[in-house]
This record gives C-alpha cells, sequence and structure tokens, in this order.
C-alpha cells in the first residue's frame, strides 16, 4: 500500500511539472506553436508522461527510496536514546545557526536562497556529526533517567550476550535474580555461530550449540526481561567477536562474556564489560586465615603431602598432609588464600 502510494505522488510530481514545463513553451510561442496545437495539449501531455513514468520508472524509484526509509529505521533504532536525543539536538542546533547566518544573505534574491539552503544543509549535518561525537560530555542523563515511565520500569544500558555466555547457562539464573536490568540484545550472528554449533559433526560442540539454544528459549519464555533479536552487518568482513565490540560501540550497550581474551581486547577498545567469572569470584564468600571449615578429601594434590577439597562454589581447597585422609571428612585451619585470574585457591592443614 505504501508502495502504490509513493509511486502515485512520485508519478503525478513528475506529471506536474512536464505539464508545467510544456506550458511555458506553449505560451513562449517558439515556432508560433500556438498556432497549430491547441492550448490543452500541454496539460494533456503532462498527464500522458506521468502515467508512462507510474508503469515504467516510479516502481524502481519507490524501491530505492523504501530501501532507503528501511535503512535508516534500522540505525535510528540501533541508536541509543542518548544518542538519539544528541543527534537531534546537534542537528537542531546547526539549523538554527544556519538561518541566522542566512537572514541577511536572503536578501539577495534566488541566490541568497540558494546560499541559504546550502548552509541548512552543511551546518545540519556538522552538528550532527558533533553531536554524535560529544554525545558522553552532553547532559542527557537527567531527562533520560526521568523519562521512565511506570514505577516498575528501570533505566538501564542494553546487555549483549556473546556465544559463551549463553553456552555457559548462568546468564538464566543470573537473569532471574534481577540484578541485570536493561534490555537484552541477541545479535544475529551471535544467532548464527549457535546455529552452526548446534550442527555440528562433533557431538561435544552439538550439545554445547543445543543447550545455548535452549538457554535462549527458556530465557525468552520464562522471564520479564526484554530480549530483542538485532540484525547488525558491517562493510568490513570481520570475526564474531570484533563485530561483537563494533555494535557494543555503537549502541553504547554492555557486553556480557565470560570469555577472558575478548574481556582483555574490550577493556582495551574501551567497550564496557560484564564479565560473568568476574562476578561468580566476586560473589565467593571471604575466607580468612585462621578460619576453621570441615571439608572432604578427594585426591592427592601436585606437592608430595597434599591433599584436595572443594566448597560447594568450585573453591578448591589444598590440605597440607590431606593426602593421608583421602576420602574422609575432616576439619581444616586455613593457612592462607591465594586469588589467581582462574579463581581463589585455599590452603590450609589438618586441625589438631
Amino acid at each position: 500500500m505504501l508502495k502504490r502510494l509513493l509511486e502515485l505522488i512520485i508519478s503525478l510530481a513528475v506529471g506536474v511539472a512536464f505539464g508545467f514545463l510544456f506550458r511555458l513553451v506553449y505560451y513562449a510561442n517558439i515556432q508560433k506553436i500556438g498556432q497549430y496545437i491547441p492550448a490543452s495539449v500541454p496539460i494533456v501531455g503532462g498527464i500522458v508522461l506521468g502515467i508512462i513514468f507510474f508503469f515504467t520508472f516510479a516502481p524502481f524509484i519507490s524501491d530505492a527510496i523504501l530501501n532507503k526509509m528501511e535503512k535508516a529505521e534500522a540505525n535510528l533504532s540501533n541508536m541509543s536514546l542518548k544518542e538519539l536525543l544528541a543527534s537531534i539536538f546537534g542537528i537542531m542546533a546547526g539549523l538554527i545557526i544556519a538561518n541566522l547566518i542566512g537572514i541577511p544573505i536572503s536578501k539577495y534574491g534566488f541566490i541568497g536562497s540558494c546560499i541559504v539552503v546550502i548552509l541548512n544543509l552543511v551546518l545540519g549535518f556538522l552538528g550532527y556529526r558533533v553531536a554524535r561525537r560529544k554525545k558522553d560530555e552532553i547532559g542527557f542523563d537527567g531527562i533520560i533517567q526521568n523519562s521512565k515511565i511506570g514505577k516498575n520500569n528501570t533505566y538501564g544500558k542494553p546487555k549483549i550476550l556473546d556465544t559463551s555466555v549463553i553456552i555457559d547457562g548462568r546468564i538464566l539464573d543470573l537473569l532471574k535474580t534481577g540484578f541485570i536490568e536493561g534490555k537484552i540484545i541477541i545479535p544475529n550472528f551471535v544467532l548464527e555461530e549457535l546455529r552452526h554449533i548446534a550442527d555440528s559433526s562433533d557431538s561435544l560442540k552439538r550439545n554445547r550449540g543445543r543447550r545455548g539454544l535452549d538457554i535462549l528459549n527458556e530465557i525468552q519464555k520464562q522471564l520479564t526481561v526484554s530480549v530483542e533479536i538485532v540484525d547488525f552487518n558491517c562493510k568490513e568482513r570481520l570475526e564474531v567477536d570484533s563485530k561483537l565490540l563494533k555494535m557494543a560501540q555503537k549502541m553504547d550497550a554492555f557486553v556480557v562474556t565470560n570469555d577472558y581474551n575478548l574481556n582483555k581486547v574490550a577493556e582495551f577498545q574501551g567497550v564496557m564489560v560484564l564479565n560473568i567469572n568476574e562476578l561468580s569470584n566476586a560473589i565467593k564468600p571471604v575466607v580468612l586465615p585462621g578460619e576453621e571449615m570441615t571439608v572432604t578429601i578427594i585426591k592427592n594434590g601436585k606437592e608430595n603431602g597434599q591433599g584436595v577439597a572443594y566448597l560447594n562454589d568450585g573453591t578448591m581447597i589444598v590440605v597440607d598432609g590431606g593426602n593421608k585422609f583421602i576420602g574422609e571428612t575432616i576439619n581444616v585451619t586455613v593457612t592462607s588464600v591465594l586469588q589467581t585470574a582462574a579463581g581463589r585457591m585455599i590452603f590450609g592443614k589438618k586441625k589438631d
């Protein structure tokens, strides 16, 4: 319907333009054509050319306009509210400055009007570009916060999930707690990667991919959080991680991951990251030297005489002299705690 309406408007404009042109030629009476051609011929000629244009060129022009409109809509949808407000502010500022400069220039007739139009285009675009780059320095945060509707709605930056955190599965339990706010974004290329893993000939990869798809289904069915699958494409041929960081920069969003390497690259590029592993380590209970605990020795440690036990959260406990008590539950006194990139290790000895 919209396409047909657009074709009709374009064809009508073309018909009116040709009719007006023919009327100018007719009244100019070039070669005394007014003596041979009736006055209604220019109008009929414009109508005929408009109809011909409707059936020949209008469909292609309307398709091109609609494609541009869809791309513009997609770009506006991918923009955060802060970027959108900053862009509107920049365009308005540029147009105001252009018209203030153009007031004295517009007195010079047609040439002055052309200069004013060019000033509006140039300064409006310049204001848009500058505002986009300086969006973090423009104070729209308070406006965005005050634009919340309803008491139960909370504002938060979008969270983009990567493949590793979806397959890991802990994000589902974390979302159930309500600690993460804002819209959850699933990029189309992450979804494609999950599908590709789920169709792998390797049984382990296949199971991991299917687990990731099941987690996504559970997030959409069980939770009340806003989940959106976003199509994001760029001209360069980039890997999934690079696309993820580029998308996060464009949307001013967090990347949720448990990939250590992606975390480091994101920090280098200035992209905000929520690492599930770091969160897991942060909420583990604090253990101080001298405390006592009861553990079950499971296996030998790396060093001679050591035994290894685990807490319920997976924290490893290395017990000096614990190799003699494998399979037994003993009381242990904590001697030291070591925090590593892989997690927390607790060292202790059997309580006397």
